[in-house]
């Protein structure tokens, strides 16, 4: 009896990265050491150079961004086919990382959850639970610096409780073979915001969308629906397959922060993942035709794509979909014999901002002054007479109010209580500060994603507030529809440069109710030429959107920025 051949036995592993050429620094040759035993090289790490190192990654990715992430921030205003918003949002965002390069205050106010990969090679030995001493160094980082606590304790399955530390951090660990250089340990250390990672989406399809026409027409509305919430310029990335939907979602992440860069370029029978660079190119020219922008209409949704295609079960076909947002915050770093590393980051911008007439020139254009010391319904007059994309300078109170604070307004509709008049007498900005520095008005202080507080929108203005909205991102057209009944505007204002309006734009805040929500309670702060523009008025228009949802920003962008070069 014949017997069939057994197929060879290949192995790869599923995501095989190259040689690594970041630019490291180092933190300290202490707490490392090398030992012999029967032929063997160990590595001794102790538990403290952990913390060290995770320390000063969560302080670096806070404050600095990558030099190519800069470059490409000044590539779009030297572009002469960007518009005049892409270049203004460029520009702010630069501006914004030359003030947290500065070290007090970080780019954004959303400082994030801590997420730490460590790669453990054979060889290495810390005698103790690296994820202990990893979350240390997350906890001696937000508690030092002027961070934010965002992470929330689940006390039952509706009670939670902020942990006032930003802890938990998400730290995981896996076990490597060693290379050629000996036993090491390798991170990559992320600080994810809420924005972005709520823009992660896992899509389980079938193979009919493998095909060059159908998979970018499905990409097409896919990658559209992410919206400018997560503060673009994004760096996009879509995995295509994997052996589960958590490893592509995974594999989604990793690649939006560029670690997977060094993928093989095709794939072979031994089932890896590989880059598309063909398809990355289109999918990046897609991305330039919807003409949504660097938020506010234009080429720039992107600064950069990566495609992945992973190996899968033949009865599924995950579809993951990423991005790194304009706090473009990761870093590589390394433990070797030679000591402790952190990846270099650029800590002086300012040679990437153009020159002061060059900067002069996006700034100009068109801005319409509103007082916000003015009674609303003189504030809504005034805005009435402008159409969307309208650009704004706001100078008065604004009251600061976000998730939980409307979920408890809400409650108190609900049970027959009147709107609080600093709902009804003052815009509302979604946001919540990181902590305020020594001697400063405030801390970071951007906006916070507009869409979360859509379902408040209709019965909070019914009842006389939140008239006057200010926040990032896109809205529904429930929020359109409510603004449209009761006289309303929605104001969007740039994601990201949460350092730039703290130091130019906040002159006092103040508390004024619920002080135990922390960064959550309503605030009361007064601003000066604070930058904005009209998205939805009190007639229906949607900047963003047509009254069926569709977006219909021109490629050409808008031009009340500056003029098009």
């Amino acid at each position: 009896m014949s017997t069939a051949q057994a197929p060879e036995f290949r192995y790869s592993d599923l995501l095989p990265i190259g040689a690594d050429d970041t630019p490291y620094r180092l933190i300290t040759t202490d707490g490392v050491s090398t030992f012999e035993v029967d032929g063997r090289t160990f590595l001794k790490v102790a538990p403290e150079a952990l913390r060290k190192l995770t320390e000063a990654a969560i302080h670096d990715i806070s404050h600095y961004l990558r030099p190519a992430h800069l470059a490409q921030l000044r590539k779009i205003i030297d572009d002469p086919e960007a518009s005049g918003n892409d270049r203004f949002v460029a520009l702010d965002l630069l501006k914004n990382v030359n003030i947290s390069a500065g070290g007090i205050l970080p780019m954004c106010q959303d400082t994030g959850t801590a997420i730490v990969m460590g790669k453990k090679s054979e060889g290495v030995i810390t005698g103790a639970d690296d994820g202990e001493w990893i979350s240390r160094g997350v906890y001696d980082a937000y508690t030092t610096l002027n961070l934010r606590y965002s992470q929330n304790a689940p006390l039952t399955m509706f009670e939670e409780k902020n942990t006032g530390t930003n802890l938990p951090a998400q730290v995981e660990i896996y076990a490597t073979e060693q290379g050629p250089k000996g036993p090491e340990y390798k991170f990559l250390f992320m600080a994810k915001g809420g924005g972005s990672a709520n823009k992660s989406f896992l899509f389980q399809e079938t193979k009919a969308i493998l095909s060059p026409n159908k998979l970018l027409d499905y990409l097409d509305q896919k990658i559209r629906s992410l919206g400018t919430a997560a503060c673009p310029p994004y760096h996009l990335a879509v995995v295509i397959g994997g052996t589960s939907a958590e490893f592509a979602l995974k594999t989604a992440k990793y690649a939006s922060a560029h670690y997977l860069d060094t993928l093989p370029t095709e794939g072979s029978m031994s089932a890896h993942g590989f880059r598309d660079t063909a398809l990355e190119e289109e999918i990046f020219k897609l991305t330039q035709s919807f003409g949504i922008g660097a938020q506010f209409g234009g080429k720039y949704f992107c600064h950069d794509v990566r495609a992945i295609r992973l190996p899968r079960h033949g009865a599924s076909l995950p579809v993951a979909i990423a991005v790194s947002c304009s706090a473009d915050r990761q870093a590589l770093g390394k433990i070797t014999a030679d000591g402790v590393f952190l990846e270099q980051l650029e800590t002086d911008p300012a040679q990437y901002m153009p020159d002061a007439g060059v900067s002069e020139e996006i700034e100009g254009g068109a801005v319409v002054e509103i007082d916000l010391n003015r009674p609303m319904p003189e504030i809504l007059a005034e805005l009435t007479k402008y159409p969307v994309k309208t650009r704004l300078s706001l100078t008065g109170p604004l009251v600061v109010a976000r998730d939980i604070a409307h979920a408890k307004i809400k409650e108190r509709l609900d049970a027959g209580e009147p709107m609080p008049d600093y709902l009804r007498d003052h815009p509302v900005y979604y946001a919540g500060p990181a902590k305020t520095p020594e001697g400063m008005a405030s801390g970071s202080f951007g906006p916070t994603t507009a869409g979360r507080m859509d379902s408040y929108v209709e019965q909070f203005q019914a009842a006389g507030g939140s008239m006057v909205m200010l926040a990032k991102g896109n809205r529904s057209k429930q929020v359109t529809d409510a603004c449209d009944s009761h006289g309303g505007f929605y104001l969007g204002s740039i994601g990201g440069p949460a350092a730039r309006l703290a130091l130019d734009c906040i002159k006092s805040q103040e508390i004024i109710e619920y002080p135990e929500l922390g960064m959550e309670a309503v605030w009361k702060i007064d601003v000066e030429n604070f930058p904005a523009f009209i998205v939805v008025d009190d007639k229906g228009n949607d900047f963003f959107t047509d009254p069926g949802g569709a977006v219909t920003v021109p490629l050409g962008g808008v031009r009340v920025r500056s003029r098009e070069r």
